[in-house]
């Protein structure tokens, strides 16, 4: 006989269904991660594969309508000076993001750390009060 089949009472049969569900849950998370995170690396490669595909087709049809694609020093050190700060930019967003992620986990942990703690107190609070209103016996 499983121990779900044993237990009747309410509050055990809820502990048992909600580590259950906890328990899959737990599971499920590595395989949500790696989903997307394959999602978005193939996302990335085909966005790359994109931009250099167009770029690769305007730059064969400049060179067969002979169009001139050289561009003057100041374009191009506007064009390298904007890229810089596009990536300084998005080195610190992700820095940033990644930050805050770390601080809301820090936060959860801290939070499920002192929760026992809270139990307790609570018990305690609520056995302090069971015992004011529960006649004393002599």
């Amino acid at each position: 006989m499983s121990k779900a089949d044993t237990t009747k009472e309410a509050y055990g049969v809820y502990k048992q269904n909600v580590n259950r569900y906890f328990e899959e849950a737990e599971k499920s998370v590595a395989q949500y991660i790696q989903a997307v995170s394959n999602l978005q690396q193939e996302f990335a490669t085909s966005y790359k594969n994109a931009v250099e595909s167009a770029i690769e087709f305007q730059h064969e049809a400049a060179t067969k309508s002979g169009l001139n694609a050289n561009l003057p020093p100041s374009f191009l050190k506007a064009i390298n000076d904007a890229t810089e700060e596009i990536v300084k930019t998005t080195s610190v967003q992700n820095k940033a993001v990644i930050t805050a992620m770390e601080a809301a986990r820090q936060n959860i942990k801290t939070f499920n750390d002192n929760l026992k703690a809270f139990t307790t107190m609570d018990a305690n609070i609520l056995q302090s009060w069971f015992s004011a209103w529960t006649p004393s016996k002599n």
